[in-house]
């Protein structure tokens, strides 16, 4: 018999597979209830600015930073794009929730971003 541990959408299996059983007749598989998942290591910190700003602007979808539009001390109004974020092999622009001052970007372009991450803060 060989043990193993699968990861199936989040959840963890313990897994027994016995190897040379040729009866012929269907094996069944006794039940083994799910573990929880493992942590995954937490990010590295971001590169906010020490004045970080109150209003976050957030990822709406899970991608990657394709460009940075804006910069640190740029004033933006609503609707503005700050960055913008590729997913699934289109352009998402992410854009300025209210008017404001770029108070910090959070990401740098290739980062990979979850869906509500915060990727920059304004005043």
């Amino acid at each position: 018999m060989k043990n193993y541990t699968i990861t199936v959408n989040g959840n963890v299996y313990d897994v027994v597979v016995e190897e040379g059983v040729s009866t012929g007749a269907p094996v069944a598989a006794a039940p083994v209830a799910p573990k929880a998942a493992p942590k995954a290591a937490p990010a590295a910190a971001p590169k906010a600015a020490a004045g970080a700003g109150s209003v976050k602007v957030e990822a709406g979808a899970a991608g990657k930073i394709f460009k940075i539009e804006a910069k640190v001390g740029q004033a933006v109004k609503k609707g503005d794009a700050v960055i913008i974020l590729e997913a699934m092999k289109m352009e998402i622009p992410v854009v300025a929730p209210e008017d404001g001052t770029v108070a910090s970007i959070d990401v740098a372009v290739g980062d990979p971003v979850e869906a509500g991450a915060v990727l920059a803060t304004l005043n």
